[in-house]
Formats: C-alpha cells, structure tokens, sequence
C-alpha cells in the first residue's frame, strides 16, 4: 500500500485514505462508520483506508501535523487534502475528498 503512486483502475483512480482517530469514543465510532459508508458508496472497489488510533500511536500526530480528531487525511489521488471534525456532513466530506455529488443523487 506504500510507493510513489497508483495506477488507474479501469479507468478510475486509487484512492488512499487515513483516519486519525482517538480511542473508542462515540465519535471516533461514527467517524470510522461514516468514513467506510463513504467508500463502499462512493469509492467501492478503488480506495485503501486505514485507521490510526492516536491514543495507540500518539507520535503519529506530530509526524503527520494532526491537530485535532476526527482527521480524514486523502493521500492519493494528489493533491493531499484533509477533512477535520465531524465527518457525518456528507457533501462537506465529498467535497473536502475532492469527490463530485451526481446531481441526481445530491437531489
């Protein structure tokens, strides 16, 4: 899951995923249900995600400049794009992943 990038997919980019969480709480929770909802939906099939618990890895948030929790952090496709906070606002979420809304299924 490491090197300096993804080959198209059919067509389709790769998309690579980290969420910063911390510990079990209610929100991490939803976060990682909301994040995963978000990638079968949207990304089936074409994403990598993976969830760092900073409690477990607390050097994981000076390394990758982590201020707050929840932080969805899109690695790939570039550029590098990263949505703070409450991730259950979806289209603030697509939009922050640098994901279009069909206007049909944004109706």
């Amino acid at each position: 899951m490491t090197g300096a990038g993804w080959q198209t997919v059919a067509g389709t980019e790769r998309y690579v995923l980290r969420l910063y969480v911390t510990g079990s709480t209610k929100r991490s929770t939803r976060a990682i249900e909301m994040t995963r909802q978000i990638c079968d939906t949207h990304l089936k099939g074409r994403h990598d995600l993976e969830v760092i618990d900073l409690y477990l890895n607390p050097e994981a948030a000076a390394r990758e400049q982590i201020i707050a929790a929840p932080t969805l952090v899109k690695l790939l496709p570039r550029p590098l794009r990263r949505v703070i906070g409450d991730l259950s606002d979806l289209p603030r979420v697509l939009a922050g992943l640098g994901l279009a809304v069909p206007k049909a299924a944004a109706s």
